[in-house]
């Protein structure tokens, strides 16, 4: 298969590894995101994964529960390891090597983030999982996982969603929702399309780095997308 990326980044919402009401962890899902993960390493696609932690415990939504925000944000970043420790057991059972690291210490359990060694991993084939965030408070995984799409040389950050791509508005409560199969960077802020948050989007587009929205549940889709497929909505530099 002809290849149009070879290095991605792949942004997961932990809520996509849940079952019907995006909670806990479904045994079902996560080993179907792993077998699509499988298709696209054998294609020989580099993958860096940012998986979030809405599923378990989302640092946000805690504070307005009453739980300190600094506190409730650390919650959140464990959760990502406990995700990606999930998904690295599932890519182990369909036979793909991956690599859990992690920008919060704990080496019982992954290895630390050094950009260094996660280059060498995807260098060997290793799809590696990019687990605690930026390892600070007030950061969210979408800004994790473009920071470290730039920080590894991805060519694109796929974000998957429960979505086929960027609408005008919502698609699931107005069904003449139109959705764009192409924006610039500028035209999506201007319409206040909020691909990602405002921290990861200008970090995004302050460093040229593309990104495609697409309906994760879509099988084949990432497959499609690495080739070159119109598939979803890629925002770029227009």
């Amino acid at each position: 298969m002809a290849l149009k990326y070879r290095r991605i980044l792949l942004k997961l919402s932990g809520e996509v590894l849940g079952g019907p009401g995006g909670s806990g962890i479904d045994r079902s899902r996560l080993d179907a995101l792993a077998a699509e993960v499988r298709d696209l390493r054998a294609q020989g696609v580099q993958i860096g994964l940012v998986i979030g932690g809405g599923n378990i415990f989302r640092g946000k939504a805690g504070s307005l529960a009453g739980v300190d925000r600094v506190t409730g944000d650390h919650m959140g970043m464990l959760a990502t390891v406990i995700n990606s420790l999930a998904m690295q057991d599932a890519l182990s059972r369909c036979g793909v090597a991956a690599r859990v690291l992690s920008a919060i210490r704990m080496p019982q359990i992954a290895e630390p983030f050094v950009r260094r060694t996660a280059l060498e991993h995807l260098d060997s084939g290793h799809v590696v999982l990019l687990a605690g965030g930026t390892g600070n408070p007030f950061f969210s995984t979408d800004t994790a996982g473009v920071l470290r799409a730039i920080e590894l040389g991805a060519e694109v950050l796929l974000k998957g969603t429960k979505v086929d791509g960027v609408y005008d508005s919502d698609p699931l409560t107005n069904p003449n929702a139109v959705r764009y199969r192409e924006l610039s960077f500028d035209e999506a802020l201007r319409r206040d399309l909020r691909v990602m948050d405002a921290t990861a989007f200008s970090l995004s587009r302050d460093n040229g780095l593309p990104i495609v929205v697409f309906d994760i549940n879509a099988r084949g889709d990432l497959l499609r997308i690495v080739a070159g497929e119109a598939v979803g909505t890629l925002v770029g530099k227009g």
